[in-house]
């Protein structure tokens, strides 16, 4: 029998495995902080700066108490957790390096003839050498080992010793020790990997089971190649044959989606409750989401879900932009209602707010835009600066 699942219980599904449904204002601990990201899984980190980084966003609009000395605490001196990537460079509890072992395994054939045809023959010549200088004289920055004759430029002008720490890295050679004004400082993984989870192994079969059964939990329910996206350790095809191999332990589901779409044929495990009042109502509070939230980062499901069309316009030229450079999304409830352009000017002190756009048929109540007033001022707070500036307009009326 396949279980049929509302739209409105789906969305309070997915809020409370994301950890938006409990109280934003409860009291978290360094180690409730390290609980919060075992849950979700991971945090996304990006180097912009608009109002916040994204993994301090990403915290906080679940949590107002979050410290960013606590994360820093658990990144650089217990060592709880680690950096390295997912679909995209994220923060990750060292719990899980075991099974990051076999994507470093993974990665590095495909790294070698990716970066041969990009980067030319000969790109792979600083490797040893780079290594042989960490091991022999400590962690270092990037712009350490920079040759004195490279001009700086992108990405694709990657001098050899950039090239070769980025390697090491993504092969599991290195680790992030910390950061320094966000730039990374690499060092060997066996002296910023805890030993018991460095040295720990598990098999192919635990690995691809633990990628699946892990995502699937995290998403509450999910198709096979949702399943694989998660995480992005594992393929599609990896995926779906866990579903096969472990069918009679998965129960069948179907999604409504929003605007009469065909409803979304997915799995999840036995006992998840189709009932919308059996899953906590989220906070009604309205909330400041990063770009790179974790409850967005499957564009196509939050469209079904949320019937919220989201994409960042970083990389799209001004003059064809929709909404802006980074746009932040706001969630009220266990809906998506719009979005807000704005900066933290810290050497002024405010906050400034652009612009506003509101979903159709969301309107701006004197109750709605007072609940905005008040995020805005704890975002401002976060953000370290005092008062909030709005442009002419800026509420599209």
């Amino acid at each position: 029998m396949v279980i049929q699942i509302s739209n409105q219980a789906g969305r309070r599904i997915f809020l409370a495995k994301q950890g938006l449904s409990a109280q934003p204002t409860r009291a978290l601990s360094k180690m409730d902080l390290l609980a919060l990201i075992h849950e979700l899984g991971f945090v996304q980190v990006d180097s912009i700066s608009t109002v916040e980084r994204a993994h301090n966003q990403i915290l906080f609009s679940r949590n107002q108490t979050f410290r960013r000395e606590h994360l820093r605490q658990l990144l650089e001196e217990d060592r709880a957790l680690f950096e390295h990537w997912t679909h995209d460079a994220s923060i990750i509890p060292c719990a899980f390096y075991p099974y990051w072992k076999h994507r470093f395994l993974r990665r590095e054939a495909s790294i070698r003839t990716r970066w041969a045809k990009w980067q030319g023959e000969g790109f792979d010549k600083a490797f040893d050498e780079t290594y042989a200088k960490i091991a022999e004289s400590g962690a270092i920055l990037a712009r350490e080992v920079k040759e004195a004759d490279h001009k700086s430029g992108g990405w694709w002008e990657w001098h050899p010793s950039k090239t070769a720490l980025e390697f090491l890295w993504h092969t599991g050679k290195l680790a992030i020790a910390a950061r320094e004004n966000f730039q990374k400082i690499y060092d060997l993984s066996e002296r910023v990997i805890p030993a018991h989870h460095r040295d720990h192994e598990v098999s192919h079969a635990e690995f691809v089971d633990w990628a699946c059964r892990s995502a699937l939990t995290r998403l509450g329910f999910a198709t096979h190649g949702e399943i694989a996206a998660f995480w992005d350790l594992v393929s599609p095809e990896e995926a779906k044959d866990w579903v096969r191999s472990n069918r009679e332990g998965l129960e069948e589901v179907e999604i409504e989606c929003t605007g009469g779409a065909k409803a979304r044929a997915s799995f999840s495990f036995p006992g998840l409750s189709p009932n919308q009042e059996d899953w906590p109502e989220p906070p009604a509070r309205i909330r400041v989401l990063s770009p790179f939230d974790p409850l967005l980062r499957d564009r196509n499901r939050a469209e079904r879900l949320f019937g919220f069309r989201y994409r960042i316009e970083v990389f799209v030229p001004e003059a064809r932009r929709e909404y802006g450079y980074y746009v932040f999304p706001l969630l009220e409830g266990d809906r998506l209602i719009g979005r807000i352009d704005m900066r933290a000017d810290r050497k002024a002190g405010t906050l400034n707010v652009a612009r506003l756009w509101l979903e159709p048929k969301i309107r701006a109540s004197a109750g709605r835009m007072a609940r905005l007033d008040a995020e805005l001022a704890r975002i401002a707070h976060f953000a370290g600066v005092g008062d909030i500036v709005h442009a002419d307009g800026w509420s599209g009326a």
